[in-house]
C-alpha cells in the first residue's frame, strides 16, 4: 500500500505551477465568443492531470484506493481490494486482502465453476416420459405412464433456452400418438429417485428482503402454493405511504417486515415441485386432447424400472448455457440447484449440505486459499458466507489455465454491455471489466477480469461490507477504485 501523505505536497507545488501556467495561457486563447457558447467541456481537474502526468498508472491505483479510505461511503466500512497480475504471480495493488468478508452473488464463482469442472460443459439434466405395460389393439394402454426428472432447475421455465411446460407437454402428447396411444388404463406416475432427501431446512442467516425483492432461495418447494405467496397489506389507513407489507416464510412460517417496499410487488419465487407441475399439465392436455387417463397422478420414488419403454425425452439446455444465465443474471434458483446437483453426482445425495461438502472438497483440491472461507450456499444470499479477496484473485487466476476457461470467462456479465453490470463503467470501462456482481443490503461486491488498455488481463476483488449511502454511491465509488487500474 503506497503512502498517500508523501505526494500532497508533491502536487500542491506542481499544482501551482500549473494554474500560473493556465492563468497565462488563458490570458492567450481567451475569447469573448466562448462565453456565448452554451456547450460545456468536460475537461479534467488540474490535480487529475497532474496526477495523471506524474504518477505511475500502478502509484494512482494506490493513491484512488487511500482516497476512497477517507471517502464518507467507505471510510466506516469493512472492504477489501485486490489487483493481481496471474502472469508474474504478484499483487499490483491492494488493501485487506487478508480480510474475509460477505461476498453476496459472488459466491456463485465458486458453484458454477465447480459444476463446469465436475460435470463439464456439455451436462444436461434429461426428464423422460416412459410407459409400462401393453398397448391393444385399440391404442389402450394398460399400464402406467412415467415421468422421470433428474433434477432440472430449468424445467419449465424458459430460462437459457429451457422450454416451457406448454413445449414439454406438446412434445410429450406427440410421443404418444407415435406409440398409437389413446388411452391410458392407469396412472402418470412421477419418479424422482435421485431425491434422497429433499432439504427443509435454509442455510444460516439467509436474507430474504434485499434490495425490494423476495426471495425463496433453496430448499424443497413442494408444498407451497403460489397461490398462497403474496404480499399481505396491513389492515388501516389507505394511504399507499402508510402500507406496511408482510412476508409468510413457507419454511419457518414467520412474517418478514418492511418499513418501506419499493420493489414491483413481483414475488421472485418457484413453482411446487416442478415434476409435479408438469406431470398434472401432461394428464390436463391430455384429456383435453381427447387421450383419457382413467388413473391420477402419484409420486413414486421407488418404482421398478425393468420392462419400460421410452417415448421421449426432454433434454435441459447445457450446463454452459445454464450457467451463463446464472452468471449473467445471478440466478439464485440455478446457483442452488447447480450447488445440489454436484453433491448428487459425488455423493448421491442431492441436498445442500452435500454440495457443499463437495464444493469445499473441490477447492482445496484446487489449492483455493481457505483461510477464511465459509462457504454456506450456492447462491451467495447467507451472511455466513465469508472469503478474502486474495484468495478469490488466486482462485480466479487459476482458471485461467482450464480448459473450460472461455465458457467461464464468457459467462460473466461485462461491464457497460451486459448481464448485472450493464448500468457499471458505462464510459471508462466499457466493454474492459468481467466480472461477477454481488448485492446484499449494505454488500456490494465485484470479483473477475480486466483487460487494461495496454492489452494486459488482470484480476480483481473488490469486496464491501457495511458501508453508508445508497447503492448507486458505494457502485460509484467501486469504479473511482478500479478505472485507474484499466491504465496498468
Amino acid at each position: 500500500m503506497i503512502n498517500y501523505r508523501k505526494y500532497i505536497s508533491g502536487i500542491t507545488v506542481l499544482a501551482t505551477g500549473f494554474f500560473l501556467a493556465q492563468s497565462t495561457v488563458s490570458t492567450v486563447l481567451y475569447s469573448p465568443n466562448f462565453d456565448n457558447q452554451k456547450t460545456g467541456l468536460n475537461l479534467p481537474s488540474p490535480s487529475v492531470a497532474i496526477e495523471k502526468a506524474f504518477l505511475s498508472p500502478k502509484e494512482l491505483v494506490d493513491v484512488s484506493v487511500n482516497t476512497m479510505m477517507a471517502d464518507p461511503v467507505l471510510k466506516n466500512a469493512t472492504w477489501g481490494f485486490v489487483v493481481y497480475d496471474p502472469k508474474t504471480k504478484k499483487v499490483i495493488s491492494s488493501y485487506n486482502e487478508n480480510t474475509p468478508l460477505v461476498p453476496a452473488s459472488t459466491t456463485k464463482l465458486l458453484t458454477t465453476e465447480t459444476a463446469l469442472n465436475l460435470l463439464g460443459e456439455n451436462y444436461r439434466w434429461m426428464t423422460q416420459l416412459e410407459y409400462s405395460g401393453e398397448i391393444d389393439e385399440n391404442g389402450v394402454l394398460n399400464g402406467n405412464l412415467y415421468i422421470v426428472g433428474s433434477g432440472d432447475p430449468s424445467l419449465g421455465t424458459n430460462k437459457a433456452g429451457a422450454w416451457s411446460y406448454k413445449e414439454i407437454v406438446s412434445d410429450f402428447i406427440s410421443g404418444m400418438s407415435r406409440e398409437g396411444i389413446k388411452k391410458v388404463n392407469g396412472n402418470i406416475i412421477i419418479q424422482t429417485a435421485l431425491f434422497k432427501g429433499n432439504i427443509s431446512r435454509l442455510p444460516e442467516n439467509v436474507v430474504w428482503l434485499e434490495n425490494n425483492n423476495y426471495y425463496i432461495p433453496v430448499g424443497t418447494t413442494r408444498e407451497i402454493n403460489p397461490a398462497n405467496e403474496k404480499l399481505i397489506v396491513k389492515k388501516g389507513n389507505n394511504s399507499s405511504l402508510d402500507k406496511k407489507y408482510f412476508y409468510v416464510s413457507p419454511y419457518a412460517n414467520t412474517m418478514v417486515y418492511a418499513e418501506k417496499y419499493e420493489g414491483d410487488g413481483i414475488l421472485t419465487t418457484k413453482l411446487p415441485d416442478a415434476p409435479a407441475f408438469l406431470a398434472n399439465t401432461f394428464r390436463a392436455s391430455l384429456v383435453k386432447s381427447g387421450v383419457g387417463v382413467t388413473g391420477k397422478v402419484t409420486p413414486n420414488m421407488t418404482d421398478a424400472t425393468s420392462g419400460r419403454k421410452m417415448i421421449s425425452v426432454y433434454k435441459s439446455p447445457t450446463l454452459a448455457d445454464i450457467i451463463y444465465y446464472t452468471n449473467q443474471r445471478s440466478d439464485n434458483g440455478l446457483a442452488e440447484a447447480l450447488l445440489k446437483t454436484v453433491g448428487f453426482q459425488k455423493l448421491g445425495d442431492q441436498t445442500t449440505e452435500s454440495g457443499r461438502i463437495v464444493v469445499n472438497e473441490h477447492l482445496k483440491d484446487i489449492a483455493f486459499d481457505v483461510e477464511g472461507l465459509n462457504y454456506m450456499d450456492g447462491s451467495g444470499l447467507s451472511r455466513s458466507n465469508k472469503v478474502t479477496p486474495i484468495s478469490q484473485v488466486k482462485y480466479l487466476t487459476s482458471l485461467m489455465n482450464q480448459k473450460y476457461y472461455k465458457t467461464y470467462f464468457d459467462s460473466l456479465p461485462i461491464a457497460g454491455q451486459s448481464g448485472t453490470l450493464k448500468s457499471m463503467f458505462v464510459t471508462e470501462g466499457n466493454g474492459q471489466i468481467f466480472a461477477k456482481t454481488g448485492t446484499l443490503n449494505k454488500v456490494k461486491a465485484l470479483a473477475g477480469y480486466i483487460k487494461t488498455n495496454s492489452g494486459r488481463t488482470l484480476v480483481f476483488s473488490l469486496l464491501v461490507n457495511n458501508y453508508a449511502g445508497s447503492v448507486s454511491q458505494v457502485k460509484s465509488k467501486m469504479e473511482k477504485i478500479l478505472q485507474p487500474a484499466l491504465d496498468l
